[in-house]
């Protein structure tokens, strides 16, 4: 019976992998587009960012906020 569970637990913990890679791949694509929007943006536009946990919003530079992304995209890909 011991090995039934092994078995389970290794084929549960594969599931969580995949599940875990397919969050990333989805994020990863999210922030590409916002990352593409950014950088298509023209000087004169302003951009806002969203607080945590809230509507609020606040007017942030658009030169930071794309850095910012960029480096996001780049931690995720490594995650992945």
């Amino acid at each position: 019976m011991k090995m039934s569970s092994k078995k389970y637990n290794n084929s549960d913990n594969s599931q969580e992998q995949t599940t875990y890679k397919e969050e990333l791949s989805k994020k990863i694509k999210e922030q590409k587009v916002v990352v593409d929007e950014l950088s298509n943006l023209k000087k004169n536009r302003k951009v806002y960012i969203q607080q945590r946990n809230s509507n609020i919003f606040f007017l942030a530079d658009r030169s930071q906020t794309l850095s910012t992304s960029r480096k996001e995209l780049d931690y995720l890909k490594k995650e992945l």
